[in-house]
C-alpha cells in the first residue's frame, strides 16, 4: 500500500504523463482544469483509463467529485461578470483560437482519440477532429451576431428584447464522440457569454485534457473553463444539482437523462438540455435506389461500430424488394474489415469497453433465441479486445428486443413492410425520436413521409449527414433542446423584455 501511495503522490506532483498513441508520442496533462491549471482532485483518487483494442490500462488520471465540482463552480462564478463584458468580436476570436491550437495538433488529438476510444484512426483524423475544429470556428463566428428584437407597440413606448448568458453552466458529455460533443457544448457556451463547467467521460477523458491545454495555449482567462474528470453518480451528479449552476447539457442514455432532469429540478430548477438516445427507422421504398440504400444503410448502422445515438438500426424495407435489398446489403456488412483502429484499411475497431461489448452480445444472443435470422456477423472477432462483427439480422418483429431497444452497437434489424401508411405507423412506434431517413425516387412520397415521422431529423436519400450548421436533437425520449446551429445558440441565452415609457409625443 505505501508502495502505491509512493507511485500515486508522485503521479499528482507531475500531472502529465506521456501516452504512446500509434506512431504518436503525446504528453497529456492528467489533473483536473480549473482556473486555468492542472490540479490534483481534493479527495487525491485516481481513475483509470483502458485501450479497448488490448484490454490494457492506458494511464491513470484525476478523478474528481464534489469538492472538485465546488472548486470549478466557484472559478467559473468569478470568471463570468468578466468574460460576459468582454468585446463580442473579441471573445469570438479567442475561441477561433482554441480552434487554432486544436488544428495545429490535429494528428496528436486524432491518435489520441482512436487510442482512448477505439474509433479508427481515419475516423478520428478524417471526421472527429476536423469536426471539432469547424464547430468551434462556426460558433466563434455567432459571438458578435447574437440579437434581440425591437417591437412596435404604442408611440410612448420604446420596447425590445436582448439575448443574455445565463452564467455558469455545466455540461456532460459522452464517450462516443469526445471531441465533437465536447466542441457541441463548448462553442456555443463560451461564444454567448457564459463560462463552463465540463464533465467528460470516464470512458474516454483523455483528449478533453489535451483540449484544456489548448483552452490555454489559446488565452482564454481563467475559470472560463473548467474541466472535472470523473464518474457519473459523483461529478456528474453534483454539477447537475449545483445551486449555482444556471443551465445543464446532456449528451448520453434516455435513463441519465431522466436522473440528470430530476436533480435538475430538485435543486435550482436550472435550464436543462437533453441529447438522447434512439432507435432511428431507415425506410427503403420499393422504388429506391437499391444499391445507394443497401450502401447508406451500411453507414447508418456501423458508422463509429454502431456507437452512434442517431444509428438507423431499424430498417424498414418493402417486401417487393426485400431479399435483393438483404444480399446487398450483407455485401456491405462482409467488407467492413476489423481490427486495430491504428491499421491500415480498418473499417472497425473495438467497442468502447467490456460493459458495452457484454450488452451488445446480449442483444445478438436475445435475437436468436427469439427466432432472428442472423444473416452476417454476431460473434465476436478475436480474443482480445472488444471487436464484434458487423451484423444484419432479418426475420425481425417489431416486439422483438432488438427492434424495440437502443443497441448501440453495430448490429441491424431488417424488417419488411407492405404499405405506406403502415411502415410510417410502425417508424413511429418507439419512445424514441431522434432521426430517421427514407429512400425513394418520389420527391411527392419523400415530402409525404418525412412530415408524419416524428424525429428531430429526417434524412432523405442520406444517412448521417450532420452538420455543425444544421439544428440537431430528438422528439419524444429522445431528449429536449437543440444543439448546432443559430437553435444551439439560443439554448444557452434567455431573454429579456425591457419597456421603456417615453414622453408622449
Amino acid at each position: 500500500n505505501s508502495w502505491m501511495f509512493r507511485i500515486s503522490r508522485k503521479f499528482l506532483m507531475s500531472l502529465q504523463t506521456t501516452i504512446q498513441a500509434g506512431k504518436t508520442a503525446i504528453t497529456v496533462p492528467t489533473g483536473l482544469f480549473i482556473n486555468n491549471e492542472f490540479v490534483s482532485s481534493v479527495s487525491g483518487k485516481l481513475m483509470e483509463t483502458v485501450n479497448p483494442a488490448t484490454e490494457e490500462i492506458i494511464c491513470q488520471i484525476a478523478e474528481g467529485d464534489k469538492a472538485d465540482v465546488d472548486k470549478a463552480v466557484a472559478a467559473a462564478a468569478k470568471a463570468f461578470p468578466a468574460w460576459r463584458n468582454v468585446d463580442s468580436t473579441q471573445r469570438g476570436e479567442m475561441l477561433r483560437k482554441v480552434a487554432d491550437e486544436i488544428a495545429k495538433k490535429a494528428a496528436q488529438f486524432a491518435a489520441l482519440e482512436t487510442l482512448d476510444n477505439g474509433k479508427t484512426l481515419g475516423n478520428s483524423s478524417g471526421v472527429d477532429i476536423p469536426g471539432t475544429i469547424q464547430t468551434l470556428r462556426y460558433f466563434a463566428g455567432f459571438a458578435d451576431k447574437i440579437a434581440g428584437n425591437t417591437y412596435e407597440t404604442s408611440p410612448d413606448n420604446l420596447d425590445f428584447t436582448r439575448r443574455e448568458p445565463y452564467g455558469v453552466c455545466g455540461a456532460i458529455i459522452p464517450w462516443n464522440f469526445p471531441m465533437m460533443m465536447l466542441a457541441w457544448k463548448v462553442g456555443p457556451c463560451l461564444a454567448t457569454g457564459n463560462t463552463l463547467v465540463l464533465k467528460s467521460s470516464e470512458k474516454t477523458p483523455l483528449t478533453a485534457l489535451l483540449f484544456a491545454q489548448a483552452v490555454k495555449d489559446a488565452g482564454i482567462p481563467p475559470g472560463v473553463f473548467n474541466l472535472v474528470s470523473g464518474y457519473g453518480p459523483t461529478a456528474g451528479a453534483a454539477i447537475a444539482s449545483h445551486m449555482k449552476i444556471s443551465k445543464v447539457a446532456f449528451t448520453g442514455s434516455t435513463g441519465t437523462g431522466r436522473i440528470i432532469a430530476k436533480l435538475a429540478a430538485e435543486s435550482n430548477l436550472k435550464k436543462v438540455s437533453l441529447e438522447l438516445g434512439g432507435k432511428s427507422p431507415m425506410i427503403v421504398f420499393e422504388d429506391a435506389d437499391i444499391d445507394n440504400a443497401a450502401m447508406w444503410a451500411a453507414i447508418a448502422v456501423f458508422f463509429n461500430h454502431g456507437q452512434t445515438c442517431c444509428a438507423g438500426t431499424r430498417t424498414f424495407v418493402h417486401e417487393s424488394i426485400h431479399d435483393e435489398f438483404v444480399k446487398k446489403f450483407v455485401k456491405h456488412a462482409e467488407a467492413v474489415k476489423v481490427g486495430d483502429p491504428f491499421g491500415k484499411g480498418v473499417n472497425q475497431g473495438p467497442q468502447v469497453d467490456k460493459i458495452q461489448f457484454d450488452k451488445i452480445m446480449g442483444y445478438i444472443r436475445a435475437a436468436k433465441t427469439e427466432g432472428v435470422t442472423v444473416c452476417s456477423g454476431g460473434e465476436r472477432v478475436g480474443s482480445k479486445g472488444f471487436f464484434i462483427q458487423p451484423t444484419v439480422l432479418t426475420n425481425v418483429q417489431d416486439n422483438h428486443q432488438v427492434a424495440r431497444e437502443e443497441i448501440f452497437g453495430p448490429v441491424a434489424s431488417v424488417l419488411k413492410f407492405k404499405t405506406e401508411d403502415e411502415v410510417i405507423a410502425r417508424a413511429n412506434d418507439t419512445p424514441y425520436g431522434l432521426a430517421g431517413a427514407v429512400f425513394t425516387k418520389d420527391i411527392s412520397r419523400a415530402f409525404r413521409v418525412e412530415r408524419e415521422l416524428q424525429a428531430g431529423t429526417v434524412w432523405v436519400n442520406t444517412y448521417n449527414a450532420t452538420d455543425w450548421r444544421l439544428p440537431f436533437g430528438g422528439y419524444k425520449q429522445s431528449g429536449n433542446g437543440r444543439e448546432l446551429g443559430v437553435y444551439g445558440v439560443e439554448e444557452y441565452t434567455q431573454v429579456k423584455t425591457v419597456r421603456v415609457k417615453l414622453a408622449k409625443l
